[in-house]
């Protein structure tokens, strides 16, 4: 019997298999020298433990059965390696037009949604996984897993005094008292082991029992202990292997952990700030979310603050603000809270060139900004011909100075919402039109626009793809000092022949903080008009980058 398994080694031994050697066993008991071999071997092939053996083996066999039959995909990160050869076909100063042609491909919504379902299908665990261990009759005894993890800088605690160990965090279960999992870092030595999991049930740690402990104690256990740190687990009822989410997102404001006097770990905090692009590893957490900074090679996640715990934070500070200035905010009723905002790169694509859009309160200088960057290259750089429904004066050309409408066509348009801005001037209406914007990016040049704030909502959408520079005033010393150093002229004053006010200044300085607090996570990029050289150099190397690299923006523009 042995030889024939010896040289059938494609056969599978199962289930079946055993009961057909006990059955023979049973024929054949004259074979046997002795009734205690007899009863070795009866034992031996009724024993739960050589049953679970002999499953084990048949699923592996079975396992190595199918891949002969289904494909094995060769990785599962296509989109990682789609964005890897992006940046190097970018970086090469001369491309040939195949990989011109390849550049563009690649950005193809179709191409990218089907690696997007290539790494999902990819990722997920398809092979049977072992079968647990077997439980015992009796009701008492319950299923123990051990775990043996190193000692490494990685956090292991619910508490404040936490000190890292294997990247995990503690607490004790209001319902049971018992020490419980409750959260696995992502990367982190836990996470990688694949064996510990949130909810499992802490029983020993290195042969000390957790019983009537706090997680402080176990703290001081793991403290104490040295290269190996071995677990006693009791695996919870439902164990999830949830896989690493894609996504990215642009913070609009600062967090530091240390000050967070609610966050579950403070060593496992991630501390960013605003306008930092963080990785969202996992989001399984209402109030935690797991990240790691975008381009950080660090493996382990850190825990930030949700997006709906960030939301109710801001309103609660706001409302306290509030009311200790007894002041009502109709614009904070009517404007969203930023928090997160998701993000894709953009690469530059030849002859679609992005709008520049410059923000700023009146008189901080995005008038001349924008007719010093367009005297740079008048034909490259355009401005959109504005509509009106005044008269048109002598020597005027319709499409040239405006484009002149009919006050009820204005209208109409308006209420269509034809129009990024409008206003009204002495009894004429006024306004730039979004069709006008988007003729000059059709015909491959770059459209500068300077608007009211307000049309910011407008303008902001995956049709124009706008580049948002915030023009800011420096602080109220300064600004006083530079405009009078070089005796600008107030914009205020219709024939420009005086200086700025006090009043005008101190106008500037809270417009720009009104601006700010309601359109801040908007800009692309801030630059304080402090000095106007320094201010337009700046504004030329902006309009260089949005040309020719590749820059977060919205992921809706890019889908």
């Amino acid at each position: 019997m042995t030889s024939e398994v010896m040289e059938n080694d494609n056969k599978t031994l199962d289930s079946g298999t055993l009961t057909d050697l006990f059955v023979n066993l049973q024929k054949s008991s004259a074979l046997l020298s002795t009734e205690e071999e007899q009863t070795f071997l009866n034992g031996l092939l009724q024993s739960k433990e050589l049953n679970a053996l002999v499953n084990i083996h048949s699923k592996i066999l079975s396992n190595v059965e199918r891949k002969r039959f289904f494909p094995v995909p060769a990785l599962s990160d296509g989109m990682q390696v789609l964005a890897d050869v992006l940046e190097l076909i970018y970086q090469q100063p001369r491309r040939s037009s195949d990989c011109q042609e390849l550049f563009l491909m690649l950005q193809k919504p179709h191409l990218q949604g089907l690696l997007c379902a290539h790494d999902a299908i990819a990722q997920k665990d398809y092979y049977p996984r072992l079968p647990d261990i077997p439980v015992e009759d009796d009701e008492e005894e319950q299923t123990i897993k051990v775990v043996q993890l190193v000692k490494s800088n990685e956090p292991l605690t619910g508490t404040q005094s936490a000190e890292p160990i294997v990247g995990a965090t503690i607490k004790t279960d209001e319902l049971t008292g018992k020490i419980v999992i409750a959260r696995v870092m992502h990367g982190g030595a836990a996470d990688r082991s694949g064996l510990i999991h949130v909810g499992d049930e802490v029983v020993e740690v290195n042969a000390i029992s957790v019983e009537g402990k706090e997680p402080n104690d176990v703290l001081d256990i793991l403290q104490s202990s040295e290269g190996t740190i071995t677990f006693k687990l009791v695996p919870a009822e439902c164990t999830m292997n949830v896989r690493e989410s894609k996504v990215r997102v642009r913070a609009h404001f600062d967090y530091d952990s240390s000050t967070d006097p609610y966050i579950p770990c403070k060593e496992a905090g991630l501390d960013f700030k605003k306008g930092d692009v963080l990785h969202i590893v996992c989001q399984d957490d209402q109030y935690w979310w797991q990240a790691r900074k975008e381009g950080d090679k660090h493996m382990r996640a850190g825990l930030i603050p949700s997006r709906a715990l960030q939301e109710k934070r801001i309103v609660h500070d706001r409302g306290m603000k509030k009311d200790e200035d007894e002041a009502e905010n109709d614009d904070f009723d009517r404007e969203l809270i930023a928090t997160y905002e998701e993000v894709a790169k953009l690469y530059p694509r030849p002859s679609v060139f992005r709008p520049i859009v410059l923000i700023g309160p009146p008189g901080v200088g995005r008038n001349e900004l924008k007719r010093r960057l367009i005297d740079t290259d008048p034909v490259k750089f355009q401005t959109p011909t504005p509509f009106t429904s005044r008269s048109m004066k002598p020597g005027e050309v319709d499409g040239k100075e405006y484009f002149f409408v009919t006050r009820q066509q204005m209208e109409r348009d308006i209420d269509e919402g034809k129009f990024i801005e409008f206003g009204e001037y002495k009894g004429n209406l006024y306004g730039t039109s979004t069709s006008s914007v988007e003729a000059i990016v059709h015909a491959g040049l770059v459209c500068i626009l300077n608007p009211h704030y307000q049309a910011l909502k407008m303008l902001r959408t995956p049709l124009l793809k706008p580049y948002i520079i915030y023009i800011s005033p420096p602080s109220l010393d300064v600004l006083k000092q530079t405009r009078m150093a070089h005796h600008a002229r107030s914009t205020f004053d219709v024939n420009n022949s005086r200086g700025f006010t006090e009043d005008e200044f101190q106008d500037m300085i809270r417009h720009s903080e009104r601006i700010k607090f309601l359109y801040d996570h908007f800009f692309d990029e801030t630059i304080v008009n402090a000095d106007l050289a320094d201010a337009f150099s700046k504004l030329l190397a902006a309009v260089n980058r949005v040309e020719s690299e590749p820059l977060w923006v919205p992921a809706s523009w890019v889908q």
